[in-house]
């Protein structure tokens, strides 16, 4: 058996190759290669598709997140509540614009945000806002975040650089807080060739506000207006290549959420825990499938000496992070320590094929 790659993005541009080619040869020869026509037309795709009035294309998923916080106004000082198992990112973006991160513990099954304890923190403490995770492909029950969240006042944005396509009862992910965030990397299952990021919102003033934050905070060219804005646009060749990809996502996302359903319902190792799957439904659009092992290390070189990939998302909590342990010295994550030494993903992608599924469900069981 050749080796099983974690990921393999050469196998995803074959079938388009001509398209994309296609698209790119426009861009070249319209000469217009930043906030064009590309760009506007897949805001306005990508917009529809997400069930939303406004998306605004940036450089890419950190800064959706930074320039969605300055957006709807959180300042140096303030708390926004996050998790800590999720790559940083969101950490990344509170930090970047001096406010406080606040975290909460996750579910042990899901690895989702712990919502009764967000409730408990809401209550408790004094926050401008809530980043809301839907990690590997799974989405928070949003219905319960926005309850949670109303009569306290606080804004809640969505990050989804994990989650495109996902929806709860048809409404998609992004679309229920006051702003969704979006990463297009190469790995995503929306993915440009190159990076690029969006940030969907119904507020046509909030909108406005990211449209000038994302190019210097300018009101018209060359006039500044807004406070920390940037250099953060999504140039207009990844815009046509994600055009040309937006249609199949749904087939791509079917095609993860089937793979992820054969692991679970084939591996059989008691020591490796599959996640809840079956539960999920629509929200849960396979980005990426993570298994837990408390013997990880064991399963580690065992995967290595089958010559199939995997990878650890995420090895170090945020609050254990040295960069960040000035802000986080008291914080009590037990559930989130304990995932961190157990979580180990499997190859999922679209283009994975069968054989190399059941060789590398063979290879788990026989761990």
């Amino acid at each position: 058996m050749k080796p099983v790659l974690f990921n393999d993005l050469s196998r995803n541009s074959p079938a388009i190759v001509e398209a994309l080619n296609a698209v790119g040869e426009r861009v070249i020869s319209g000469g217009w290669y930043v906030l064009g026509p590309e760009s506007k037309q897949f805001e306005d795709e990508f917009a529809e598709f997400c069930g939303s009035s406004f998306a605004i294309g940036v450089a890419n998923g950190s800064d959706a997140l930074e320039l969605a916080l300055r957006a709807i106004g959180v300042c140096a000082g303030e708390s926004v509540a996050t998790v800590a198992n999720a790559g940083g990112y969101s950490t990344h973006a509170i930090r970047a614009i001096g406010a406080l991160p606040l975290f909460v513990d996750v579910e042990p099954d899901t690895q989702l945000i712990n919502l009764d304890e967000l409730a408990s923190i809401v209550r408790s403490k004094r926050l401008k806002a809530v980043i809301v995770t839907h990690l590997f492909g799974c989405m928070v029950d949003m219905n319960r975040v926005l309850e949670i969240c109303a009569g306290n006042e606080i804004e809640v944005i969505e990050d989804c650089a994990q989650a495109h396509g996902a929806s709860i009862e048809g409404k998609m992910a992004g679309s229920f807080g006051v702003a969704g965030c979006f990463s297009f990397y190469p790995t995503k299952n929306l993915g440009a060739l190159g990076d690029g990021g969006a940030v969907i919102t119904n507020s046509a003033a909030l909108s406005d506000r990211l449209r000038s934050l994302r190019q210097y905070g300018w009101k018209e060219k060359y006039h500044t207006t807004v406070l920390n804005g940037r250099n953060s646009r999504l140039d207009d060749i990844q815009a046509s290549f994600l055009r040309v990809k937006l249609p199949l996502l749904k087939s791509w996302n079917l095609r993860r959420r089937k793979i992820a359903a054969r692991y679970c319902e084939l591996i059989t190792n008691e020591q490796v825990i599959c996640p809840p799957v079956d539960s999920y439904g629509d929200a849960y659009v396979a980005h990426l499938f993570v298994v837990r092992c408390v013997d990880r290390d064991r399963l580690r070189n065992h995967l290595t000496a089958r010559n199939i990939g995997y990878q650890i998302h995420y090895p170090v909590p945020d609050h254990l992070q040295e960069a960040w342990m000035d802000t986080s010295s008291s914080v009590n994550l037990p559930i989130t320590e304990s995932l961190a030494s157990q979580v180990l993903s499997l190859p999922c992608y679209p283009e994975l094929q069968d054989d190399e599924i059941a060789f590398v469900i063979r290879a788990v069981n026989e761990h």
